[in-house]
């Protein structure tokens, strides 16, 4: 059954300016026939992208929108979230870049793994979650990173007594 949903890919010609970013939208508009029935626009958090939505009011029949085109622009949530999380991140940045180097350091070898795990056992701390590296560009694993660390906390300040190489003290 067909059901009148399609998904385009438009080849966008460089220089990737916002005139010709919006004269490409603009041209998939109309030739889907949709140039009249837009309510808004989803993009993310760029100048280029503002720019791009000036050029496409400026173009499109903004009389026929609601409030006349005001609402044309949607800022993308994802990308506002993102963007809120990171500079929430940066904030304690030092203490996550102190929790990589324990991590990279106790999972450096099978022995330190290894002494890691004994000392956890001897707290008692449950083990049933290994140390593991965040992605720097995804703050979700960053999140993990931390919500392990947790689970160990009080594990890295024996370590440090046990190992003198061991530098790297999360806070």
């Amino acid at each position: 059954m067909e059901t009148g949903l399609a998904m385009r890919f438009a080849y966008v010609p460089t220089p990737h300016t916002t005139e010709v970013l919006a004269d490409t939208l603009v041209d998939t508009l109309m030739d889907w026939n949709i140039d009249r029935k837009v309510s808004t626009i989803t993009v993310d958090n760029c100048t280029t992208n503002d720019a791009m939505i000036n050029h496409l009011l400026a173009k499109l029949p903004t009389n026929e929108m609601p409030l006349d085109g005001k609402v044309l622009h949607m800022r993308c949530c994802a990308h506002i979230l993102n963007l809120i999380v990171k500079d929430g991140v940066e904030i304690i940045s030092g203490s996550i870049e102190r929790m990589r180097d324990s991590v990279l350091y106790w999972s450096a070898s099978p022995g330190r793994i290894e002494k890691f795990e004994e000392i956890a056992r001897q707290l008692p701390v449950n083990c049933t979650k290994k140390l593991c590296l965040d992605c720097k560009t995804r703050w979700n694993s960053t999140y993990l990173i931390l919500e392990t660390a947790t689970i160990y906390k009080d594990v890295f300040p024996r370590l440090k007594n046990q190992r003198k190489n061991y530098k790297s003290l999360p806070t």
